[in-house]
């Protein structure tokens, strides 16, 4: 009897373990591979969107600097489109789990919404090094202190994404990380009826 107690547990240890791992995305979750979205393609895809959409395009997984001041007039130029903005970190699991499902929505719907980084709370390299292993066809904005944070009002958890309509006001925030495309493409449709 104990024997077969002993051997439920180990079984439930391991069921759980495999379900924990999947959820934290880890390298083997489905759609989670390394190498499996190509940003030249993404480009490629993202031809012909609006010229503000276009400019966002063109700095595709670029880390930019210039802090709150940079940041505000980049959302100037978007006013008239509707901006999903994600806060991330190199040393955030769950914003790594979620990057792939950015990675995809913002090529298939990068042509009529404006995506936008803001990398918070990080080093530079090691922020470089999750970029070139999680590249997206949109760039981030440095915020080590949390300043461009702060003034959008973001929550300090991560990720944190916020949703800004036409007219540049936040109508939603959404605390975690998204575990599908389809949650966030439910969010997008229902805050910014895009």
């Amino acid at each position: 009897m104990n024997r077969a107690l002993i051997l439920l547990a180990a079984v439930a240890l391991a069921v759980v373990l495999v379900i924990g791992l999947t959820q934290a995305g880890g390298k083997d979750a489905p759609g989670q591979q390394e190498g499996s979205f190509s940003l030249s393609e993404a480009k490629r895809d993202l031809e012909g969107a609006p010229a503000p959409l276009a400019s966002l395009h063109g700095q595709a997984n670029e880390l930019l600097p210039g802090g709150m001041s940079a940041f505000q007039a980049r959302l100037q130029e978007l006013r008239g489109h509707p901006v999903v903005i994600n806060k991330w970190a190199s040393w955030c699991g769950p914003c790594r789990a979620e990057f792939p499902i950015f990675q995809q929505l913002a090529t298939t719907r990068g042509k009529e919404i404006a995506f936008v980084g803001i990398n918070a709370r990080d080093k530079t390299p090691a922020a470089e090094r999750f970029a070139a292993q999680y590249p997206v066809p949109y760039p981030s904005y440095e915020d080590p202190d949390e300043k461009i944070a702060r003034a959008l009002k973001a929550p300090s958890n991560f990720p944190v994404t916020l949703f800004v309509d036409a007219d540049g006001k936040t109508v939603f925030t959404h605390q975690g990380g998204y575990r599908s495309a389809a949650d966030l493409s439910a969010d997008i449709d229902e805050h910014l009826g895009a």
